[in-house]
């Protein structure tokens, strides 16, 4: 579901953001656009994170999808796959008190409309995807951060920073407290790569097998993830950055995950 790690760190740096900003001294809000995601995935396959960050990640939200598909193509297979069935219903029916089968009520091999995750999910490689997307967009989160050192120091009055990509695939913003502390705390990078350490977390995961969002378009295997530092306590309701993540369609698909059922997961800093 992840394609080849597109070498973009390596693409800006030929046009340094710092380079093309160092004749400008007074910035109080600034939006950088990176050419492109830096997480290669397969076509169909949904993956957006956005994140906040101030000397380390405070928060990070991901909503992943094994699929985007239009919801009338998969009417059509649902029903075709209760014409398939149909004179199975009809020939082992013969109550009359009971009312007939429809094709709303047929469902996808596997699905679980119950807000829990099916047992495929743990033996199928799903759960293993999900905690891939999410080491993945941490890793681009932090790459980002670790890079915009150079602008943040050389910009005092900067107030608002927002790194973004054409793609639409990560958003990576910083408010004027959260400038202030990078500032004033040195930078934990990471030992391995040039980026900030991440450190341990605490998440929480919905999963949908099937969602369908306004504008026509449906996601199958939908998983959002909201992210905390292990340090922080965890809220039971859904706080404004999960539900402002991202704009329609899928913010629509943040609210119908997040009345799911939740799952708590741990991860080491890395």
């Amino acid at each position: 579901m992840l394609g080849p790690k597109k070498t973009l760190l390596a693409t800006v740096s030929h046009h340094s953001p710092g380079e093309v900003l160092k004749n400008f001294k007074y910035i109080q809000r600034l939006r950088i656009e990176l050419p492109g995601g830096e997480l290669g995935v397969e076509d169909g396959v949904l993956l957006k994170w956005k994140a906040e960050f101030g000397s380390t990640l405070e928060s990070c939200v991901i909503l992943g999808a094994a699929a985007c598909v239009k919801p009338e193509l998969e009417r059509e297979k649902k029903v075709s796959k209760f014409e398939f069935g149909r004179s199975w219903f009809l020939q082992n029916r013969h109550d009359d008190r009971v009312a007939p089968e429809t094709a709303d009520n047929v469902l996808f091999p596997g699905e679980d409309d119950s807000g829990s995750l099916p047992e495929s999910f743990y033996t199928n490689g799903g759960l293993k995807l999900r905690v891939v997307w999410t080491i993945s967009s941490l890793i681009a989160a932090s790459a980002r951060h670790y890079l915009l050192q150079q602008i943040i120091s050389e910009h005092p009055t900067l107030q608002s920073l927002i790194l973004t990509d054409t793609d639409g695939q990560g958003m990576l913003c910083m408010g004027k407290e959260q400038l202030e502390e990078f500032r004033c705390k040195p930078l934990a990078a990471s030992a391995s790569a040039n980026r900030t350490q991440v450190p341990a977390l605490n998440m929480k995961l919905w999963y949908a097998p099937y969602l369908e969002l306004p504008g026509g378009t449906a996601l199958k295997g939908a998983t959002l993830v909201a992210i905390k530092p292990s340090d922080q306590p965890i809220c039971k309701e859904v706080d404004g950055f999960v539900s402002g993540a991202f704009e329609e369609p899928f913010k629509t698909a943040v609210s119908l995950l997040a009345k799911r059922r939740t799952y708590l997961l741990e991860m080491n800093s890395f």
